[in-house]
């Protein structure tokens, strides 16, 4: 054990103390570090998505001007909207925590299944259109090598973000300033180069435009540049990367989210329509076996005058840091899929293990089902990215859609108590009206293309959510019922509580949140070992996991919550004359922090046995296993290896 826990913390670093507000501030991302992190999904979307925009229009180039604007509009209309999310939920959570608030918990269900499904999606085609772009720098002899690199970056970017979030970001970091620099050079030269000819492009657009209608008319236009504007959506996906994530930022968090969510829209809004604007102006034309990002480029590094060799290696360290920022664009759904899964965690629609921190204060579970998911689309498409491209399109604005209407019920409802509705939710309405026309024109294009695939992948995530949700409820229910009975007793403080005997026999009980479960052991103990015990100590453990470790305020809210429960247990014993005391730790693992606190006091009690029940179900099955952490056993086991006595009781619902 102890040579597996170094080599863990060789791997993955040491464990870090989630109460420690010093290992807080230092893991919390600025905003500047949170654009690298959260923001390189959208920037890198640079690279294909205003490509697939232009070459829809065909031979009508000229429409590329409107493309070029209504790109970097809909940029700043979706990041506006999503700055609302991050003002109303600070905590995080973004289109899920909106969908279920706003509309509904089963319209959160299917947003959180799509954010799921589009995450994994994001790891897969990343990684594959990064590698791809790195490929074709290279001898055609190594294209076999091509799946097998795909795999090796997922399981690398998979052990960086287990090692912690911000040290993910900062190796990652060179290629996403790489990127900025050389794509703002070519944005600058090969839009200033042009200097002259920009007066005359509006008026000469709207001349050819005029004449184009005339010919086909103006509803079918109008119907090819939005079918053109519709199919570069691509170009927004991870705009709402920020507001899902917002508790892992610096505080003030709502005010480092926000200018995250500016760095943002402003370096996408600049780059995709800038791209767009370059295609224009260089009369860039699509070339076998090229992307219309590198004909262009290398239309304007050729003009730069300089050597060969230079152009050549400008040319080649562009593309490189391209192909390298869809690597960094991959991270995102590294951090943001976990994200969402212990949201959904939290809400049991999924296993409780989601929500739990490991010891570098990462969603441990959900980081691996986002690596382990990744990798197996990697092996089933063989990493083509036309495929993979397909089943990514859909998801992304039916997020979008959902949370953008669901803005706009939540502005109208509070019409009489804010005065900024008005213009709030016309800016989400208009939102709404965009990204939910790209979801039906998407839907209509890829539909039959493969875009299925993702439709009944997101339907059996959504499936199998509501099966687990419906057996956690039932769970609930029928441990409400017991609290029911044992809470309806008086518990009030006593003046005089019988003192404790440290030497005497005592009975330590470990006990969770059901108040029921801690006084259906006590009883049991009561009636197999009749007045034994001289002591009742009750004590507990709490996981710091991904909703709780949101900032001070949702750790306090985390330790009154224990403190209360505790003080139910003391005051029952008290009431009827039994000595009693209770403890508590805090700590990223519950069961490491029960056998540390079970130590303690046997040290302080030496004549302890320490008491717990499991849950026993009528028909238990693997899945029962699954969804109820099998914690008491684990601790069992260690206590015993320790010299300590421990007896779990059953309780059967």
């Amino acid at each position: 054990m102890a040579s597996l826990s170094r080599i863990r913390q060789l791997l993955l670093g040491a464990p870090l103390d989630p109460l420690s507000p010093t290992v807080r501030q230092h893991i919390a991302l600025a905003a500047f570090i949170a654009w690298v992190g959260l923001g390189a999904d959208g920037l890198s979307s640079s690279a294909y998505g205003p490509e697939e925009a232009f070459k829809a229009l065909g031979t009508h180039a000229h429409l590329g001007l409107y493309l070029a604007v209504a790109t970097a509009f809909t940029v700043f209309i979706i990041s506006l909207a999503y700055n609302q999310v991050i003002e109303l939920f600070p905590t995080g959570g973004g289109g899920y925590r909106v969908a279920t608030s706003l509309i509904g918990p089963r319209a959160g269900l299917v947003s959180g299944a799509a954010l799921i499904v589009d995450y994994v999606l994001t790891i897969a085609i990343s990684v594959a259109s990064g590698v791809d772009a790195i490929f074709s720098l290279i001898t055609p002899a190594a294209q076999p090598w091509k799946l097998v690199t795909e795999l090796m970056v997922v399981v690398i970017l998979l052990w960086l973000n287990l090692r912690g979030m911000k040290e993910s970001i900062k190796i990652l970091l060179p290629i996403f300033l790489g990127f900025v620099v050389t794509h703002v050079f070519i944005l600058l030269y090969g839009i200033g180069s042009h200097a002259s000819s920009l007066p005359a492009l509006v008026p000469d657009t709207l001349n050819e435009t005029s004449k184009l209608a005339s010919d086909i008319g103006w509803l079918a236009t109008i119907s090819l540049f939005l079918r053109a504007y519709s199919l570069g959506g691509a170009t927004y996906t991870g705009i709402e990367a920020v507001s899902n994530n917002v508790q892992t930022l610096a505080e003030p968090r709502v005010h480092t989210g926000q200018l995250t969510m500016f760095y943002m829209a402003v370096s996408l809004a600049v780059t995709a329509g800038g791209i767009i604007l370059l295609y224009l102006l260089w009369n860039a034309a699509p070339v076998e076996g090229k992307t219309l990002n590198a004909v262009a480029f290398g239309k304007i590094i050729a003009n730069l005058g300089w050597h060969e060799s230079a152009s050549t290696a400008l040319l080649v360290a562009t593309l490189a840091f391209e192909g390298g920022l869809l690597l960094v664009a991959a991270n995102t759904g590294f951090l943001g899929g976990p994200s969402v899964l212990s949201n959904m965690a939290a809400d049991s629609w999924l296993p409780h293990q989601f929500r739990y921190l490991s010891t570098r204060l990462v969603t441990q579970n959900g980081l691996l089902i986002m690596g382990f998911a990744a990798f197996g689309i990697l092996l089933w498409s063989g990493g083509l990215v036309d495929l993979l491209a397909v089943l990514y399109s859909i998801n992304v604005f039916l997020t979008f859609s959902m949370s953008l209407l669901g803005l706009c019920i939540y502005w109208w409802k509070h019409r009489a108590m804010d005065r900024r509705w008005s213009h709030r939710i016309v800016l989400s309405g208009v939102g709404f009206m965009v990204t939910s026309s790209i979801l039906m024109v998407t839907i209509v294009e890829k539909f039959g293309e493969g875009g299925w695939v993702t439709v009944m992948i997101t339907g059996l995530v959504v499936t199998v959510c509501l099966f687990i949700n419906r057996h956690y409820a039932a769970t609930k229910m029928k441990l409400k019922q017991v609290d029911e009975v044992f809470s309806a007793q008086l518990c009030e403080p006593v003046a005089n509580p019988p003192p404790l005997d440290r030497s005497a026999p005592t009975a330590v009980f470990l006990v969770g949140s059901s108040r029921g479960g801690g006084i259906h052991t006590l009883l049991w103990v009561q009636r197999l070992f009749p007045g034994h015990f001289r002591n009742f100590l009750f004590i507990t453990s709490r996981a710091v996991d991904a909703r709780s470790y949101g900032g001070a305020e949702q750790l306090e809210s985390l330790k009154e919550g224990i403190e209360s429960s505790l003080s139910f247990y003391v005051n029952y014993c008290h009431t009827n004359g039994l000595p009693s005391e209770s403890r508590y730790a805090l700590g990223t693992d519950r069961a490491d922090e029960l056998v540390r606190l079970a130590k303690v006091v046997q040290d302080d009690y030496p004549e302890s046995v320490f008491f717990t029940s499991k849950l026993v179900f009528t028909n238990e099955n693997w899945i029962n296993r699954l969804l109820h952490n099998q914690t008491a056993l684990a601790i069992q086991r260690r206590l015993h290896l320790e010299g300590m006595q421990m007896f779990i009781l059953p309780m059967k619902i």
